[in-house]
C-alpha cells in the first residue's frame, strides 16, 4: 500500500482520530486508533530528541511562548512551558529545571559520562563513601530536603504528612516529586521524605525499622490514591533510595513511589514489599 515518498506523506493528515488507545515512556510515545479512507490505522507518535544546534539551544529560552513556574525550593526551580503555539491552555510541550546557582557538582551530574559497577563493601563504605556523605551535609546539599521537612517550602505541595515534630523517629510526608509534571499520570513520580536523620542510605535500616516501614508505605498508598482516585493501590510501586548508581552530590534517605511500568523499570532500588 506504500508508494513514493509523497504518497507515503499525504496519507498522515487524512488519519481521523477515533480512541486513544495509551501513552507510555512518561507521556511521550502516544498511540491512536482511527481511519485512513475508511481502513482502520494506527498513528504512533513520538517526541523526537532535541537538535544539537547551538543556535537552537540558544534560543529555546528566550522564544518560550508560555512559562508557568510548579515551584522553588533553595537553588531549584521547575517548570511547565511551551515552545510552539497550542490551543490547549493546559497542554505544554517542555518540562523545565532550571537550577540556579549551579556547582561543578551539579556540572558533573548532568554532564555525558562514564558509567562503572562497583561493589561497595563495608570498608568501602566506612572508610569513603560515609565520610563522603558527612561531607556533603556539611555543605549544605540537604537544605532543600530540611526545608520540606521544617515546612519552610512547598507547604502547599504536601499530599500527606504526620504532625511535624510530634515524632522524630516516626514522622514523614509525601509530596510530588520535582521531575513531575504533576499531572501525566502514567509519569506519576511522588517523593516520601522522613524527619529521622539518622538513617542515611539503606546500611543504615534494621529489623526494627520494618513495622515503620511498612506503616509508611500503608499511609503514602492511601493518601496517593485519594487525591489521585483514577490510580488503584496495585497500580504503585515503591522503593527506597539511600544510594545511588553513581557517586550522588547529595545524600539522604527517601521513599519514590509511581505508577508500575514493569517493562520500562531497568533500575535496581530497594523495594519496599
Amino acid at each position: 500500500m506504500s508508494g513514493t515518498k509523497e504518497t507515503a506523506e499525504a496519507l498522515v493528515p487524512r488519519f481521523k482520530l477515533e480512541k486513544l488507545l495509551n501513552q507510555d515512556q512518561a507521556g511521550r510515545r502516544t498511540s491512536l486508533l482511527g481511519k485512513i479512507d475508511d481502513s482502520p490505522a494506527l498513528l504512533i507518535l513520538e517526541r523526537a530528541p532535541f537538535p544539537s544546534s547551538p543556535d537552537y539551544l540558544a534560543s529555546i529560552p528566550t522564544t518560550l511562548l508560555t512559562l508557568r513556574n510548579l515551584g522553588a525550593n533553595d537553588i531549584y526551580h521547575w517548570y511547565l512551558a511551551n515552545s510552539s503555539p497550542s490551543d490547549h491552555k493546559d497542554s505544554a510541550d517542555l518540562k523545565i529545571n532550571l537550577i540556579w546557582p549551579c556547582t561543578e557538582k551539579h556540572i558533573k551530574k548532568y554532564s555525558k559520562q562514564g558509567v562503572r559497577f562497583v561493589s561497595e563493601t563495608p570498608a568501602i563504605y566506612r572508610d569513603h563513601v560515609r565520610p563522603y556523605m558527612q561531607e556533603q551535609r556539611d555543605a549544605g546539599r540537604l537544605n532543600w530536603v530540611f526545608n520540606i521537612i521544617e515546612g519552610k517550602k512547598e507547604v502547599e505541595d504536601v499530599i500527606y504528612r504526620t504532625p511535624y515534630g510530634q515524632d522524630t523517629e516516626e514522622g514523614f510526608l509525601l509530596l510530588p516529586d520535582l521531575n513531575w509534571d504533576r499531572k501525566t499520570l502514567d509519569a506519576l513520580h511522588l517523593l516520601g521524605l522522613v524527619e529521622r536523620r539518622d538513617i542515611w542510605s539503606l546500611r543504615d535500616l534494621r529489623k526494627k525499622h520494618i513495622p515503620w516501614l511498612l506503616h509508611m508505605k500503608q499511609k503514602f498508598i492511601e493518601a496517593t490514591t485519594k487525591v489521585y482516585p483514577s490510580i488503584e493501590a496495585d497500580q504503585l510501586k515503591l522503593s527506597r533510595r539511600g544510594q545511588h548508581r553513581r557517586q550522588a552530590r547529595r545524600w539522604d534517605w527517601r521513599v519514590l513511589l509511581g505508577s508500575w511500568k514493569p517493562w520500562t523499570e531497568t533500575k535496581k532500588r530497594g523495594w519496599i514489599a
